[in-house]
């Protein structure tokens, strides 16, 4: 293990000779006029370097970058690891009514959705509550800022699509609205569930004589109003004639959201709310502890699935939100045994939770001996312009991967090649088709690949490739990249160089 990391920081320090670029992979480079300079690129068998292009510069990795978070992760955290939500109470409850209030504890639990919430309230009515005399708190203050949403401006032009939810620590359902279209007869008509208090849609698009295919061209960015109490979510722009489509939009703020759902929901159950439903100000979990006559006590609890099914889902999908959460999860939580996980003790000379992740994949990166000079976070989940990693430090990610405990449960999350996950539909025709491992990224100039490739002898490679150039769109660079993945495929042997042709198989 320290040899294979030793020699990867040896990479980043520029000690190892870099071998050539293969005459096919250059020409690939250069058929989709991507500069030598626009390319990173670092193969390693073993302890050899098969090709080191460009590995100690910092370039945008794009989602790639959520290696760092999720193996950090998995070591840091183990697989038992299971993020909590609770309802928690310090008040008596007296003929079915709780004397005071209710406490909705966020602790990043990436499976909080509607039907949790669903069975949650439930266990309050089991329990024989069926009013609520206080208000409703919504605690999310694990991470701080307790809303990293608030005041972001937008990455492009598609705030409302999934893969820009920001998240916090009591996001449920994704704060997504899943919006149904139909239109028949020269009407449109909108369903949009989940049911929420006082929240309504309605459309100003036009009808069109358009494909039903390409509805989304005319699509334009819905948003809200407000009248009163009520809320009315508004879509733009047009919609084919006899097409019926659905999709997901995030519109809402988050409180609305999540106090919208959970009046809808506890009003279905038989209950009701007396006080608001309000944001705490500071974790109430922590606050009710002082002394046994108001110490909390847990009502309901759900847990998530465990990390290594949750590594998945941001791995083999790209999630950028469940991505975020993990991050900032880095810098909030420690596993139990018991409870699945805990907040960690706070610490005033870290004052941010993406401070206090970042500090923890450093020092992760420090124990592995993997050089960090270069590298710049954001959010750990690649969908940043700020975020920088070089080829090196990857591939010293990727080499101890292959060297943790939990090596299975790390390789399972990485989508397979002409299988799953974002590499589903690649390098179908190719020796790499069912057995390359690989991380996808992608943003607009950028794409990246970083995984394990077995070669033609079976012997397996850490693979990592990043360009950074606007030739890159139109699936130039992905031709380039897949030609990387299957020249270390086809290959065997020693190192390649273009004197030795012998070294491809």
């Amino acid at each position: 293990m320290f040899r294979r990391l030793l020699f990867v920081a040896l990479i980043a320090a520029g000690a190892v000779h870099a071998a050539e670029l293969p005459e096919q992979v250059a020409s690939l480079l250069q058929a989709a006029h991507i500069p030598p300079e626009g390319a990173g690129i670092v193969v390693l068998r073993g302890d050899t370097a098969l090709i080191s292009h460009n590995a100690q510069q910092s370039m945008q990795p794009a989602s790639t970058m959520k290696l760092f978070t999720t193996l950090t992760a998995l070591e840091q955290l183990g697989p038992a690891f299971r993020a909590r939500t609770e309802f928690r109470t310090s008040a008596d409850v007296v003929d079915g009514v709780l004397k005071g209030d209710l406490v909705l504890r966020g602790g990043a639990d990436a499976d909080l959705n509607e039907d949790v919430l669903l069975h949650m309230l439930q266990a309050l009515r089991n329990q024989g509550i069926r009013k609520i005399k206080g208000d409703v708190i919504l605690d999310r203050q694990l991470f701080q800022p307790a809303r990293p949403d608030v005041g972001q401006p937008p990455f492009d032009e598609y705030p409302w699509a999934y893969y820009n939810v920001i998240p916090d620590a009591l996001l449920i359902n994704t704060n997504l609205l899943k919006v149904e279209m139909r239109s028949t007869g020269g009407k449109l008509a909108l369903v949009m569930m989940p049911e929420m208090d006082k929240v309504s849609i309605r459309s100003e698009m036009k009808l069109t004589d358009a494909p039903c295919a390409s509805w989304e061209k005319d699509w334009r960015t819905p948003d809200t109003s407000r009248h009163g109490d009520k809320i009315e979510v508004v879509l733009h722009g047009s919609f084919p004639k006899d097409c019926i489509k659905s999709t997901s939009i995030d519109v809402l703020d988050h409180h609305d959201y999540l106090e919208r759902l959970l009046r809808a929901t506890w009003r279905k159950l038989g209950g009701s709310i007396s006080g608001q439903v309000r944001e705490a100000d500071a974790p109430v979990s922590a606050v009710p502890d002082a002394t046994p006559a108001t110490a909390s006590r847990l009502l309901a609890e759900h847990l998530s699935r465990p990390l290594p099914e949750v590594l998945r889902d941001i791995n083999k999908f790209s999630d950028n939100t469940l991505a975020r959460a993990l991050f900032l999860s880095l810098g909030s939580l420690e596993a139990d045994p018991v409870l699945g996980s805990r907040p960690l003790a706070a610490d005033a000379s870290l004052a941010s939770t993406p401070m206090r992740a970042e500090t923890a994949i450093r020092g992760w990166l420090q124990n592995h001996r993997i050089d960090g000079n270069g590298l710049v976070f954001d959010n750990g989940s690649g969908l940043s312009r700020i975020e920088r990693a070089t080829p090196a430090q990857l591939a010293g990610v990727l080499q101890a991967g292959l060297n943790s405990l939990w090596t299975p449960e790390f390789m399972s999350s990485l989508p397979i090649a002409a299988t799953d996950g974002t590499m589903r539909k690649r390098l179908k025709d190719g020796p790499a088709a069912l057995r390359a491992r690989i991380k996808t990224g992608s943003l607009n100039g950028v794409i990246a690949i970083a995984g394990y490739v077995p070669d033609a002898n079976n012997q397996l490679c850490v693979v990592v490739a990043i360009l950074n150039d606007e030739h890159v769109a139109n699936g130039a660079g992905r031709t380039v990249l897949d030609g990387v993945i299957d020249w270390v495929a086809r290959s065997g042997g020693s190192a390649y160089s273009p004197g030795n042709p012998s070294s491809i198989k």
